[in-house]
């Protein structure tokens, strides 16, 4: 859903913070993750392996986290209405519900506009 996100055009700004998927295995060093999963925690390593942040941002998709993704809806001008709607559903209950469900909104927003 992440490389939906991305491939839709969500916009990103690699930082500190920030979980990211090497789709690609542009990533030499092992993950400590499944998944090729990795946590930004000193962009500057990452500028060292990847080059500038644009270049991260090219090569690496973006997992926003849960308060990430209520973040970007708040910005899009999903209402909490919108918001709370989405867990109305039985299908979006638990942690990865409702990640997935905020995901799904920021898609069909961006896909929207």
């Amino acid at each position: 859903m992440a490389a939906e996100l991305k491939e839709a055009g969500l916009p990103w700004n690699p930082h500190a913070g920030c979980f990211v998927w090497d789709r690609d295995e542009q990533i030499k060093v092992p993950s400590p993750f499944l998944g090729r999963i990795y946590f930004i925690l000193n962009l500057g390593r990452f500028v060292e392996i990847l080059g500038p942040v644009e270049q991260i941002a090219e090569k690496l998709v973006w997992i926003p986290t849960w308060h990430q993704a209520r973040e970007l809806n708040m910005k899009m001008r999903v209402t909490k209405a919108d918001i709370s709607n989405i867990f109305t559903d039985d299908n979006n209950t638990g942690p990865a519900g409702e990640i997935l469900a905020l995901y799904r909104v920021l898609l069909n927003t961006i896909l929207k506009n």
